[in-house]
């Protein structure tokens, strides 16, 4: 059977108060449309069209050219909308689908379900409305149903009698046509209302009114959430990220504090591994099993091997490998490559680097743009100095290489490997294999020189020992 999908997104999402059109705004790591794009797509439904207004650029941008898009230059209610999609319908004989655009929380089950359920209702089955049982439907349109359990009609909240305002059952705007029903309906909907716009709820009237049966599916209220606001966009994104959480939990991940935890849709995560409190996930990151990855951890678009430690650190598009220790606040910037075994300890900042296994940077040190071998010792405080001020650059630093404390090593200098570096050094130079180097300036103690400076100002100088006794 053809069948084929139309997405209203053509709103100006003028109570988002953004520049940013609703539905590219994110939900868990991606945009509203395209949670509704890959929903269709996942159903089955390849041919999508998009009815788009003045930011079809953002939309475009998200969504690429594997879907068609139509300009509606007027807003003029939804059933012009879907009106501007006709040449996109001519000539079809199977079903369409019409969705909002702002609905991030739709499921491809929930789309099965309502095309299943056209399938099941005979050929004089005009339309299928997906609905929703809502504990408070005040403003939602109610879904009137006769004895046999077909739609009778759709009445706006505003419009209800008495009786009707008891029903539950509330009105999704997802519907599955029959495409040359829709366009016939289509073609006779007016703007006889106080807006003068053109509802697409018309049409259900209408088909019903020419003979046809109208069905209806309930599905999950919240698979029905749209976003017109920032409210309602945090409102999705809890129920989304709590699905994503009850996944990861049911798949053997332990996540201490679901409340604050926010994982994105596209984060996987081995079994055994646990996420402390505070902990940010986002983009494709992989967790592999038996890791410990928090508290107050952020890592974006990153890989982290098995059986890892990150504490109280951010890491962002780099790879870490398995057994390392990373953190407490440490910031691993993006393009690094960190092998197995290494410790990157407190305050301690990688850019742009490669860590050999076993490496360890324990505390206050900067490494960037450098590839640094096995076992590398870095003292407190150890600097790269990459940056001339115009260029950067990286030092390289071979295998078993010691760096005493204090100590900057200054861009495109080697390393040789074996070599050692003495505390509070400035290296400038190569340091060749097996070798010490030492760039400090040699110490020079004066003897008595405080005693006399004392005297010279005419100051009784108390030995430090003197103070002690006395207190």
């Amino acid at each position: 059977m053809d069948i084929c999908a139309v997405v209203m997104a053509a709103g100006k999402s003028t109570r988002m108060k953004s520049k940013h059109s609703k539905v590219v705004h994110q939900v868990s790591g991606k945009p509203i449309i395209q949670w509704v794009a890959d929903a269709l797509f996942d159903a089955g439904c390849v041919e999508q069209v998009y009815i788009v207004g003045e930011q079809q650029d953002q939309i475009r941008t998200v969504l690429g050219e594997n879907v068609a898009y139509v300009l509606q230059e007027h807003q003029r209610g939804t059933g012009d909308a879907v009106a501007q999609a006709a040449p996109f319908l001519e000539g079809r004989d199977g079903l369409t689908i019409v969705l909002p655009g702002d609905c991030p929380m739709v499921s491809a089950e929930t789309i099965g379900k309502a095309l299943k359920a056209f399938e099941e209702a005979g050929d004089d089955c005009a339309a299928i409305i997906i609905t929703a049982e809502a504990d408070d439907p005040t403003g939602y349109g109610r879904i009137v149903r006769g004895e046999d359990g077909n739609v009778t009609g759709i009445v706006e909240h505003r419009d209800c009698t008495d009786e009707q305002l008891k029903i539950k059952e509330i009105n999704s705007s997802m519907y599955v046509f029959r495409t040359p029903l829709l366009l016939s309906a289509l073609g006779r909907i007016g703007a006889n209302n106080a807006q003068g716009e053109y509802y697409l709820t018309d049409t259900i009237s209408i088909l019903i009114g020419d003979g046809y049966k109208v069905g209806a599916v309930i599905c999950d209220f919240d698979d029905t959430r749209g976003v017109n606001d920032c409210v309602q966009l945090s409102e999705v994104q809890a129920i989304m990220n709590r699905r994503i959480l009850e996944k990861h939990m049911r798949n053997g991940v332990q996540i201490v504090d679901p409340a604050t935890t926010w994982i994105h849709y596209a984060v996987e995560i081995g079994n055994d591994t646990i996420i402390l409190p505070g902990t940010t996930l986002m983009g494709n990151t992989v967790i592999g099993h038996d890791c410990i990855i928090g508290e107050n951890t952020r890592i974006d678009c990153s890989e982290v091997d098995d059986e890892t430690v990150i504490d109280c650190s951010i890491v962002a598009q780099s790879t870490i490998g398995k057994d390392c220790r990373i953190g407490p606040f440490s910031h691993i910037r993006p393009n690094c490559k960190i092998d197995d075994h290494v410790t990157i300890g407190a305050y301690v900042e990688v850019k742009g680097s490669d860590i050999g296994e076993y490496t360890r940077a324990r505390h206050l040190t900067y490494i960037g743009d450098s590839k640094v071998g096995k076992n590398v010792n870095f003292g407190c405080g150890t600097v790269t100095c990459n940056f001339d001020g115009q260029d950067k650059a990286g030092c390289t630093i071979e295998d078993n290489v010691f760096i005493g404390g204090n100590s900057n090593i200054v861009s495109s200098v080697v390393l040789g490997k074996d070599s050692y570096i003495a505390a509070g050094s400035t290296i400038t130079s190569d340091v060749p294999a097996l070798s010490l180097g030492i760039g400090r300036s040699q110490q020079v103690n004066k003897d008595n020189w405080v005693s006399e400076k004392s005297r010279l100002r005419g100051e009784n100088y108390i030995r430090l020992d003197d103070r002690r006794s006395e207190v």
